[in-house]
């Protein structure tokens, strides 16, 4: 399984997943499953282009997180590329700052990534374009 905090202008994209029979509804980095020769990040770009008719760029893993046997979830850092979200698979879309990502109700298998997401987005923000270290010329 993957998915992917889609971060735009240090925003992150959260998807409320509505309840059914096998998961509790709640809020979600979105993404699914990899299918058989595709690899994470090409399952990413499918499944939001599927999901929110949208078009994303994969980043850096973020990190794993078992989610019951036989998965395990995996999440990417992104950028949206082209389009707006529309909801098909999800009841309600929020783009949440830093302060709000503790406001929602997280699915317990994304929680653990909310740290990790804080740094990462921090970490880019104090890294500008014309910052020598950026490129590696140190």
């Amino acid at each position: 399984m993957v998915g992917v905090a889609l971060i735009r202008d240090g925003r992150v994209l959260a998807a409320l997943r509505p309840p059914s029979p096998r998961t509790p509804g709640g809020w979600e980095f979105p993404g699914g499953k990899v299918e058989p020769g595709e690899s994470d990040a090409q399952a990413v770009v499918r499944e939001l282009r599927e999901e929110l008719g949208i078009e994303v760029a994969v980043g850096e893993l973020l990190g794993s997180q078992p989610m019951g046997e036989p998965y395990l979830l995996r999440v990417y850092t992104g950028r949206l590329l082209a389009g707006d979200p529309v909801l098909h698979e999800h009841t309600a879309i929020r783009w949440l700052g830093i302060d709000d990502l503790y406001d929602v109700d997280w699915l317990s298998p994304d929680r653990p990534f909310l740290e990790p997401l804080v740094r990462s987005i921090l970490r880019a923000s104090q890294t500008t374009p014309t910052d020598p270290s950026r490129f590696g010329d140190e």
